[in-house]
């Protein structure tokens, strides 16, 4: 028997770690390209080999050219992006063999989704509940923001960058590729879905336990049937192939979307690891749900604990979400990526401490489609 390769987009963050043993387990060769030279999947044993490729901010073409020499290379029969680079990925589509499939919608399908101006006019062409949105600068975004509180932020933004919180009647100077959008009332969650031809195959519902800034580190799964709902009339409406992440959030019986991610978020933990990978390749396979209902990032949760030293509610809540919490990178049959944590994320925390970026946006800098010059 032929084993088959599957090639991962980006191996610094533990959501791909989960995708890559899932692979792994399947009998599928694993590997990985990524900008960084050093990254999480490189020390996994699901593994067998990591590629350094450009930097799709810095060079789109490059980028794109060193995958499909390495997709021929290697013989790749499958591509499965993984988080911002998605955006960049999705436009190799055209490219491809007739032979290797990739794990994602078209170009186009795929930016109408990361744009939330087009996200949110699209959910109200199709007659799924969407937040009022406008462009900023427009007299429709004056509109929104005499009606109340509004949220602006970028269209084409990601891990919670440049988001202002603004309060009825007033909204912030004109910036390019922004917008308004009415600030939503209720309950948070966040949704993961893996998705087929717009046919949900599982989703799992998500709420942050302890927060870094708007990013959560400890998250805990819930039953919310309707925003399963939900996301099975955003998927319909779009028709989208891949990973589907939504923001949402629930008031009541209403439930509403005002962001969406057309790749993996942190849901991804909570399946069984061993299903991510035919539910990848099959769609009509739908993958279990693993035994834990919290999960955590371990290493940020311990550098927010040591940064609540001294305001005693706030320590005591993230030292119990701490140890209470099962890490998403821990595996005893792979123990490197979660021991060496810390080295492995080094590119990630040199910026951090030197450049004064979030590791949020740290792990984005670098990889995510932030306006209309980058397609």
């Amino acid at each position: 028997m032929v084993t088959q390769t599957v090639l991962l987009t980006l191996g610094r963050l533990p959501k791909g770690l989960d995708i890559a043993r899932s692979f792994h387990a399947a009998g599928w060769r694993v590997l990985v390209a990524e900008p960084f030279g050093w990254h999480l999947c490189a020390l996994s044993r699901s593994v067998a080999q990591s590629f350094r490729v450009p930097a799709p901010n810095t060079d789109q073409s490059a980028y794109l050219d060193a995958l499909l020499a390495l997709i021929a290379r290697e013989r790749v029969s499958l591509v499965v992006p993984i988080s911002e680079e998605t955006m960049h990925v999705a436009a190799l589509g055209e490219r491809l063999p007739d032979d290797v499939r990739l794990f994602t919608a078209g170009s186009d399908a795929v930016l109408a989704l990361h744009d939330k101006f087009h996200f949110a006019e699209g959910l109200q062409k199709a007659g799924v509940p969407a937040p009022k949105t406008a462009l900023l600068g427009t007299s429709e975004a004056q509109a929104i923001a005499q009606a109340g509180p509004t949220v602006v932020k970028d269209r084409w933004g990601a891990s919670g960058s440049n988001v202002t919180f603004c309060e009825q009647g007033w909204v912030q100077p004109d910036r390019p590729n922004a917008l308004v959008q009415e600030q939503l009332k209720g309950d948070e969650v966040s949704s993961f879905s893996i998705v087929h031809a717009g046919k949900v195959s599982a989703t799992i519902v998500y709420q942050p336990v302890i927060r870094d800034g708007t990013v959560s580190t400890v998250f805990e799964r819930i039953n919310a049937p309707d925003v399963e709902t939900y996301v099975d009339q955003v998927a319909q409406s779009s028709g989208h192939t891949g990973f589907l992440s939504l923001d949402l959030m629930i008031n009541g019986a209403n439930v509403t979307a005002f962001e969406c991610n057309p790749r993996a978020n942190s849901g991804i933990h909570f399946l069984e690891t061993g299903d991510i990978a035919c539910a990848i390749l099959e769609p009509g396979f739908v993958p279990r749900f693993n035994r834990h209902a919290r999960m955590q990032q371990a290493y940020p949760t311990l550098t927010l604990l040591w940064g609540a030293i001294g305001t005693w509610p706030r320590y005591r809540q993230i030292a119990k979400a701490l140890f209470t919490s099962r890490d998403v990178t821990w595996s005893w049959r792979d123990p490197l990526p979660f021991a060496l944590m810390t080295p492995a994320t080094w590119p990630l925390l040199r910026q951090a401490m030197f450049d004064g970026r979030s590791l949020g946006e740290a792990a984005i800098h670098d990889i995510g489609l932030f306006g209309p010059s980058e397609r």
